[in-house]
């Protein structure tokens, strides 16, 4: 079994390597497509940022980053102009999990008290340049105090006064540099420093800096094999198969065969690397097409002869440009799903296409052209059926009710333009 430890809350005691992207002046597909790629290729988080003071600007980079938050799965902050509690509100509901406030912009009294006491200690970062306004500890514990838990330090030489303030403080520490004059390896030797944020890796291997980090003792997740190839039952030629499917859908996309060069390969690059059997080489998925498959965990059947892999699929899998290589039906038995994924998402998606391409006669249709206000007002008479359906016995009416008020709901998310996967990774933020 394989697994790949991308979860900040559940690897605390690693230290993480997060990729800094400075968003201002940017073209924001630019940014997103670079955010992108970082999360495939081995970032454990990101830090995007845009301190531009003006309105619009501010709400593009919002948006920016919500369309970031829909392509990767890795934790981010947003360092943002925060004049206002509104300013920090809107960072954090785009999906960042911490919003980072820059020192030289910090906002009145007031505004802070309003943004610490709505928000945890884990929402909030202070970004301080160590070579304007060098902080010691005492300095830095002011901000943890005031309700800010992790401190960011840009612009800093590693002397002994910057050792005793990151190693006295009570804040999360993470470093920002562009490690040209300073050592990964160095600065997350410091006990409390738990990450390092820098755009050295934009064009770099970054499990390769992973595994060097390793070398010095010091933890990072990184993507390693808990099982030994050696211990695989191999086929003919030493060749194990593997089964592919996407790791948010579990649809399965192909099946392609290993030997042991290329499941080391597959572990040291994070890419899904098969041996073709007809040419007799290794072949890196993706490598002329463009579609990698970027793995997300390694899998091993109960007789160690058959390889699970959760990948995330760039383009099609298949060289018929099919997304999955499984679409010839051969036989099928109709049957009833009960997936609560697949029906959700097939419901909202005939509603979404109801909003797009209105059908005569569709109360869902009637519902749109009435618009929100008579949504809202279904919304709530199907939530006061719920209350009213689980007082009485059985749960039959509280079945019916229920299914009602989430049909009304996703016509409620379509005209607001929220899908499921807002709601479901929302809800593995809060985690």
């Amino acid at each position: 079994m394989v697994m790949w430890g991308k979860e900040w809350q559940s690897c605390m005691a690693q230290k993480k390597i997060i990729a800094f992207i400075n968003a201002e002046n940017e073209v924001p597909s630019n940014v997103e497509c670079l955010a992108e790629r970082y999360s495939c290729e081995g970032a454990d988080g990101l830090f995007i940022y845009n301190y531009t003071g003006d309105e619009a600007s501010r709400e593009e980079f919002l948006l920016s980053a919500r369309k970031i938050e829909k392509k990767i799965d890795i934790p981010f902050f947003t360092g943002i102009y925060v004049n206002r509690f509104e300013d920090a509100k809107k960072a954090l509901y785009t999906g960042a999990s911490k919003v980072v406030i820059r020192k030289a912009l910090f906002p009145e009294e007031d505004e802070i008290n309003k943004i610490t006491s709505r928000f945890g200690k884990d929402k909030l970062a202070i970004e301080i340049d160590m070579k304007a306004d060098f902080h010691n500890a005492g300095q830095l514990d002011q901000y943890y105090e005031m309700g800010i838990g992790t401190v960011i330090l840009k612009h800093i030489d590693t002397t002994d006064a910057f050792r005793d303030a990151v190693l006295g403080t009570k804040m999360q520490v993470i470093i920002r540099d562009g490690l040209i004059r300073n050592d990964l390896a160095g600065l997350l030797s410091y006990s409390s420093v738990e990450a390092v944020a820098t755009n050295y890796f934009e064009d770099k291997d970054i499990y390769k800096a992973k595994r060097a980090v390793k070398r010095e003792g010091i933890d990072v997740p990184l993507f390693e094999s808990l099982i030994d190839f050696s211990e695989f039952k191999l086929g003919a030629g030493g060749l194990v198969p593997a089964i592919v499917q996407d790791y948010r859908t579990s649809e399965v996309l192909m099946m392609a065969y290993m030997n042991e060069e290329s499941y080391k390969k597959t572990i040291e690059t994070g890419r899904m690397v098969y041996f073709s059997r007809s040419r007799q080489e290794l072949w890196v998925k993706g490598e002329t097409s463009g579609h990698y498959q970027y793995v997300k965990s390694l899998m091993l059947d109960c007789d160690n002869d058959t390889i699970l892999a959760k990948v995330h699929q760039v383009g099609a899998a298949c060289h018929t440009g099919s997304y999955s290589c499984f679409f010839k039906e051969l036989a099928k038995k109709d049957y009833i799903e009960t997936n609560p994924l697949k029906i959700l998402e097939e419901d909202y998606n005939i509603i979404a296409d109801r909003k797009n391409s209105p059908k005569e006669g569709s109360y869902t249709n009637y519902l749109f052209d009435k618009g929100i206000d008579k949504i809202l007002k279904k919304c709530g008479e199907e939530a006061s059926e719920i209350i009213i359906a689980a007082k009485n016995d059985g749960a039959e009416e509280l079945k019916y009710e229920i299914a009602d008020f989430l049909y009304h709901m996703m016509v409620l998310m379509v005209e607001c333009g929220l899908d499921w996967e807002d709601i479901t990774r929302e809800l593995a933020n809060r985690r």
